[in-house]
């Protein structure tokens, strides 16, 4: 019980911690993580004749849509411009896919949006581990009380 409590404890302030790009990434991962869940379940197991996977199979894909519906909400289109309203439209598309392959269990589409989030994932984490590099190149600019 210790252990469970120290684990939630390690991830809540991970959570906090963390700068804008990284809470990105992490809704990727976590995104990514719930699509793999899916498509294992969907693979190995036939839903026909385990009633009681297609429930863990949805509750990955709606928490997959819950988590692009959060990067919906994130997007900022007076400074993101273009690339918000483009993002806006692929996290749209996602979720009336992911809507879609739910009913039907369409490995073949979770598989395309599984990977275009990991693609996206890769993006960010690019983008943010670029930044921090440029952030950490620049010298640090000050008052010189040395005289």
């Amino acid at each position: 019980m210790a252990y469970v409590n120290a684990l939630s404890a390690y991830r809540e302030t991970k959570i906090k911690t963390a700068g804008q790009g990284q809470l990105i990434i992490m809704l990727y991962d976590e995104a990514v993580k719930n699509l793999d869940r899916s498509l294992d379940l969907l693979s190995v197991h036939s839903v026909k004749r385990e009633p009681a996977r297609i429930e863990q199979i949805s509750k990955s894909i709606l928490k997959t849509q819950e988590i692009i519906t959060e990067l919906m909400v994130s997007l900022d289109f007076e400074q993101g411009g273009d690339i918000a309203r483009n993002l806006f439209a692929l996290y749209t598309w996602f979720n009336r896919e992911l809507l879609e392959s739910n009913v039907s269990h369409d490995v073949r589409r979770i598989t395309v949006i599984r990977n275009m989030m990991n693609e996206l994932r890769d993006a960010w984490n690019e983008i943010v581990t670029t930044s921090q590099a440029d952030t950490a190149a620049r010298p640090v600019s000050g008052i010189n009380i040395a005289g």
